[in-house]
């Protein structure tokens, strides 16, 4: 019992520390773009206990968040991997989120594949969009390929568009 408890306590004050630790100045600093991206990223992921947790992110740490989500599972496996995972729980959210940064284009993309779900709406609960899913795939699978490789075509500067944004709201970032 004891060993599990400082295990326990181990874990709680590594966390602490790994969040205390960062330092959004020093990582301003990275000379590699997408590392800056990938550094605020994976900061807001265990912030946020990977998503579980969203509310323990501010309105702007979403924003990124939601962005750098939709890019993570479109590159992982399209809009199919995005709306089974549970980035699909905010796919309108994503959407507000890249027209904040000013991802416009990209923003119409996203739009146009969520357009495949009934009226529009993509269930926020995931065994509904699932389920969903399911009866839909088939007749959305061909627009979402086009929208994968639409998207791939990178019309908007995610990577720049996020780090201006986190410049533009410098201090919502160092919380």
């Amino acid at each position: 019992m004891k060993r599990l408890l400082l295990f326990i306590s181990s874990l709680f004050f590594a966390n602490a520390n790994a969040q205390s630790e960062f330092d959004l100045e020093n990582v301003m600093k990275i000379e590699r773009r997408d590392m800056i991206v990938m550094k605020i990223d994976s900061y807001l992921n265990e912030k946020s206990e990977y998503g579980e947790n969203i509310g323990k992110l501010n309105s702007s740490q979403k924003t990124f968040l939601f962005v750098e989500n939709l890019e993570r599972e479109i590159n992982n496996g399209g809009f199919n991997l995005f709306y089974f995972n549970s980035s699909g729980d905010f796919s309108q959210e994503t959407v507000n989120a890249l027209l904040e940064i000013g991802a416009n284009k990209t923003a119409e993309i996203v739009k146009k594949a969520n357009s495949e779900f009934k009226n529009g709406l993509v269930p926020k609960d995931r065994t509904e969009r699932q389920n969903e899913l399911e009866l839909i795939k088939e007749k959305a699978e061909e627009n979402w390929d086009n929208l994968d490789s639409e998207f791939y075509e990178y019309q908007d500067n995610l990577t720049e568009l996020l780090i201006e944004f986190v410049i533009k709201n410098k201090t919502e970032f160092e919380k």
